[in-house]
């Protein structure tokens, strides 16, 4: 992950929040993942305009005493792995 790396959900994936669960989703070519709420939250921050940092630092306003850098970090390049996000 590159501090000027601005993500996005790839062209074939939404992300949906389903009002029945109260959960996140990914929904994708013949798949369906259920996100907990801080994948949830951090991929709502991935629309192509933030940048890693930016992303990082408004998540680190909510959590001052986590790790937010290394936790988005491995979190953003585990989905980017996966081809979800860009």
């Amino acid at each position: 992950m590159t501090a000027e790396w601005r993500p996005a959900l790839a062209s074939s994936i939404r992300l949906r929040h389903d009002r029945v669960r109260d959960k996140d989703l990914l929904v994708m070519p013949e798949r369906v993942v259920v996100l907990n709420p801080e994948a949830g939250r951090i991929l709502r921050l991935c629309d192509g305009s933030r940048t890693t940092t930016q992303i990082v630092d408004e998540l680190a306003e909510d959590f001052p005493d986590a790790s937010v850098a290394d936790d988005v970090g491995e979190f953003l390049d585990r989905v980017r792995g996966e081809g979800w996000v860009r």
